[in-house]
């Protein structure tokens, strides 16, 4: 996708810069990504196939850049009702996390991450935008783990990083079973 301007650090400035182009140039820049959870489970999306970077891949509830000017938990929001028909929940901060991943394609992910959590109602179920979403699964932590450690190749880079090195800032409520 071009023609989005999101904010990304060139020289050690933020500055306004194409959402393609970032990721082409590797630059480092804000991200959000929102998990949702339901007891002990987070809902899960497989990435459309239209996805100009990582189709088809499992990743968490939602990820998104904030346009330039927007606050991150306003972005949370937006991309939670764009990409999963979710408005009105709660979201709270879990943290801040930096990462840079290779997305194939040659484009590179560099991103400083406000992790965003929210707590869905039992019988709240996502509305996935096709153009966004394949498909959702609701998957318990435990089985979120193992199937990971099994078949990693099914998951996007960034989600094997916060399982990896993050897990304890977005399950901390949440038992590990």
């Amino acid at each position: 996708m071009t023609g989005a301007l999101i904010p990304a650090f060139v020289g050690g400035q933020l500055c306004p810069v194409d959402k393609l182009e970032v990721h082409q140039r590797g630059l480092r820049h804000p991200a959000v990504s929102v998990f949702v959870m339901r007891g002990d489970q987070v809902l899960m999306q497989q990435r459309a196939l239209g996805k100009y970077h990582t189709p088809g891949l499992w990743t968490n509830t939602c990820c998104t850049h904030p346009f330039w000017g927007e606050a991150p938990h306003d972005c949370a929001a937006r991309r939670l009702r764009q990409e999963m028909g979710l408005a009105g929940l709660v979201l709270r901060r879990a943290g801040g996390v930096e990462y840079r991943a290779d997305v194939f394609g040659g484009l590179t992910e560099h991103e400083v991450v406000d992790i965003f959590i929210a707590e869905a109602p039992q019988g709240l179920e996502p509305v996935p935008n096709p153009d966004e979403v394949a498909a959702v699964a609701w998957m318990g932590i435990g089985e979120l783990l193992a199937d990971l450690a099994a078949r990693p190749e099914l998951y996007t880079p960034w989600m094997q990083i916060y399982m990896a090195h993050y897990r304890h800032l977005i399950f901390a409520e949440a038992p590990l079973a």
